[in-house]
């Protein structure tokens, strides 16, 4: 049996052009960096945070168009073109968003480690409420759903809080969305 020396390939690096809380990035990444990756490690936005790296905690969630994703499981390379919203284009300690101070009031951050995909898959949220999107425990598929605490618990469902704070996440983005309706 002859030996043949096996090699590892080299990595794809492809030019990439998004525009992340307002802008314009151009990145050469390897084909397989998830977006989660191309934010934290290329542009310094570590406000997302790596939970799990499979999808299942929420930690990671942004929004791509609008649309609340997670970053660890979409690749870079696939969102080119995309607006992409963190944390950080939300507000910042100076001038906080809205949405952010009622978790600060309500102390729905606790530890603070999953409140960043907590408050995008909170605005994210809302906007499908507002947009007519029906849930699963949305009762009549003919009209719009209403902001209400089991809306707003099925949609946030996949984020998880390991400190618990579910009861204050949920009073902080009930006292925002109330605001959004006077």
């Amino acid at each position: 049996m002859s030996s043949q020396h096996l090699t590892t390939p080299v990595p794809s690096m492809v030019p990439i052009s998004f525009k992340v809380n307002g802008i314009q990035q151009q990145l050469n990444v390897d084909t397989r960096t998830t977006l989660l990756d191309a934010l934290r490690e290329h542009l310094h936005l570590t406000g997302t945070k790596k939970g799990c790296d499979h999808g299942q905690c929420g930690a990671c969630t942004v929004m791509v168009n609008g649309r609340r994703i997670n970053a660890c499981l979409t690749l870079a390379v696939m969102q080119q073109d995309a607006e992409i919203t963190t944390i950080e284009g939300l507000g910042n300690p100076d001038e906080l968003h809205p949405l952010q101070a009622a978790f600060i009031k309500h102390d729905g951050y606790q530890c603070g480690y999953c409140t960043p995909g907590q408050i995008c898959s909170s605005m994210a949220v809302l906007e499908e409420i507002k947009a007519g999107i029906p849930s699963h425990v949305t009762h009549d598929l003919v009209s719009a759903p209403n902001v209400t605490a089991d809306e707003i618990r099925e949609r946030m469902s996949g984020n998880i809080c390991r400190c618990g704070a579910y009861s204050n996440i949920l009073a902080a983005i009930e006292e925002y969305a109330e605001g959004l309706e006077s």
